[in-house]
C-alpha cells in the first residue's frame, strides 16, 4: 500500500487521517455532552465539568488541525473514482456528503474556538497559545451567535456521519463492492471504472443545507442570548454636585487558576465633592449598582444565581462612604452592601482635576466568603475568594 492516493485506491496518509478524524470525533461528540450535563454545585464538581470541558475544546482544536491538514492532503491527491458513476443521484449525494463532512470537520470547531475566544472564564483549551484569537474580541453578542453556529454545524455534522456510515455499509453489504474496503488496510480489488468529469453541483448542494440549517437556527432562536438572567433592577437617577460622564466597573475573580473580568453596565453616583479642602472629609460619595447589569463572561448567569449574588433576592448593591484626602491621597471610607451584608470599605483612588472635570481610578479587593457569595464553592480550586473591583470614571462639575 502506497501512501499516496491513485485513482482506484486511496493511500495509507488518507486512511490514517480518516480513522484518526473518526475516532477524535467519536470522542468529542459524546464528551461535549457528558461534560455539559455534569453538575456544579461543589467546588469539586465545577473543577470536574472545567476539566471535561478543557479536554472537549483541547481535542476539538486538534480535530480542526487535523482536518485542515486532511484537507490540504486530499486536495493535493487524485480522488479515488466512484465505483458506481453512473447512478447519478447516488453519486450527488455521495459527493455533497463529503463536501459536508469537509465542512463541518472544520465549521464546528472553528466556531466553537471563536466563542471560546469571544468570552471569560471557565474551561482553558490545555496548550501554550493563550486563549484569544487574533481579531476575535471579547463580546457577549459574538459569543452567544458562535454558541448557536457550534449547535447548528454539530448537527449537520452528526447527520453527515450518519449517511457517510450509512453509505459506506449499503455498499459493504447490498452493493457488495469494495467502496468501504478501500478505506480498510490493504488493497483491495477495485474494477477499473471512469474517473469522470468533476462539477461543482456536490459543493453546491452542500452550500444549500448549510445556509438552510443556519437560517433554521436563526428560526429557532439559538443565536441569541439565552442565559437565564433575570431582568436588571432599573436605577432611579440621583442628584449630584459632580455628573459621572463616562465610567467602568469592574470586577475580577479567579476561576480555575485564570483571571475573569466582569463588567456592570449599570450604576449610579452621588458625588460630593470639595476640591480646595487639602486634609480631611471633602465630601462624599454614594453608589448604587444594578447587579443583573453583569457580564462575567462564559459565567455569567452562573453570576445571578443564589448562590453567587442572588439577584432576584438582592437586585443592587451599594458603596456608601466618606471620600478623606490625606497625605498618600485620596480615599473613600465607608460601607459597601453585597446581598444583605454591610462591611466596612476602604476604596483609596487618585483623583486628578481640572476645569472642572475631574477624573479618578481606584481599586479594593475584597473576600467573597464575607459577603456569602459562593458559599458552595470553599475552596479556590474553583473560584477564588479575592475578588477586585476596579472603578474609574470622569465627572463634570454641575452648575
Amino acid at each position: 500500500m502506497t501512501l499516496s492516493n491513485t485513482t482506484q485506491h486511496y493511500g495509507s496518509v488518507a486512511k490514517t487521517f480518516h480513522w484518526l478524524t473518526a475516532l477524535l470525533i467519536l470522542t468529542l461528540i459524546p464528551l461535549g455532552i457528558f461534560a455539559n450535563d455534569l453538575p456544579y454545585e461543589t467546588s469539586e464538581q465545577l473543577t470536574r465539568k472545567a476539566w471535561y470541558f478543557s479536554l472537549h475544546k483541547t481535542l476539538g482544536v486538534t480535530v480542526f488541525f487535523v482536518a485542515l491538514v486532511r484537507i490540504i492532503w486530499a486536495i493535493s491527491q487524485p480522488k479515488p473514482a466512484l465505483l458506481h458513476a453512473d447512478r447519478k443521484v447516488e453519486s450527488l449525494a455521495a459527493q455533497s456528503v463529503h463536501w459536508l463532512l469537509y465542512g463541518s470537520l472544520l465549521l464546528v470547531p472553528l466556531s466553537g474556538w471563536v466563542h471560546h475566544a469571544a468570552t471569560s472564564g471557565f474551561a482553558p483549551i490545555w496548550w501554550p497559545l493563550g486563549q484569544n484569537l487574533p481579531l476575535i474580541p471579547k463580546s457577549e453578542a459574538l459569543a452567544g451567535f458562535t454558541a448557536g453556529l457550534h449547535i447548528v454545524f454539530e448537527r449537520v455534522l452528526v447527520v453527515s456521519i450518519f449517511l457517510h456510515a450509512a453509505g459506506a455499509l449499503k455498499h459493504h453489504f447490498i452493493d457488495r463492492d469494495s467502496t468501504l474496503r478501500r478505506m480498510l488496510p490493504g488493497t483491495p480489488q477495485v474494477p477499473a471504472v471512469n474517473a469522470g468529469h468533476a462539477t461543482v453541483l456536490p459543493l453546491a448542494v452542500a452550500l444549500v443545507i448549510w445556509g438552510g440549517a443556519v437560517a433554521t437556527g436563526a428560526g429557532l432562536g439559538l443565536y441569541e442570548k439565552h442565559d437565564g438572567s433575570v431582568q436588571a433592577a432599573a436605577l432611579e437617577a440621583v442628584q449630584s454636585d459632580w455628573v459621572v460622564q463616562d465610567g467602568t466597573l469592574e470586577i475580577t475573580v479567579q476561576q480555575l487558576g485564570s483571571a475573569v473580568t466582569g463588567s456592570f453596565a449599570d450604576w449610579t453616583a452621588a458625588i460630593s465633592f470639595d476640591e480646595t479642602v487639602q486634609s480631611g472629609p471633602a465630601g462624599s460619595v454614594d453608589v448604587v449598582v444594578s447587579i443583573g447589569s453583569l457580564t462575567l463572561g462564559s459565567v455569567t448567569s452562573d453570576a445571578m444565581g443564589s448562590d453567587f449574588f442572588n439577584v432576584e433576592g438582592f437586585p443592587t448593591a451599594s458603596f456608601n462612604a466618606t471620600i478623606e484626602r490625606g497625605e498618600q491621597g485620596y480615599a473613600a471610607i465607608g460601607t459597601l452592601t453585597i446581598k444583605g451584608t454591610t462591611l466596612p470599605a476602604t476604596l483609596p483612588f487618585t483623583l486628578d482635576v481640572s476645569d472642572g472635570v475631574a477624573t479618578m481610578q481606584g481599586g479594593l479587593q475584597i473576600d467573597r466568603r464575607d459577603f456569602n457569595v459562593g458559599e458552595s464553592q470553599k475552596d479556590e480550586s474553583a473560584v477564588g475568594f479575592g475578588v477586585n473591583i476596579a472603578v474609574s470614571l470622569t465627572a463634570s462639575e454641575s452648575d
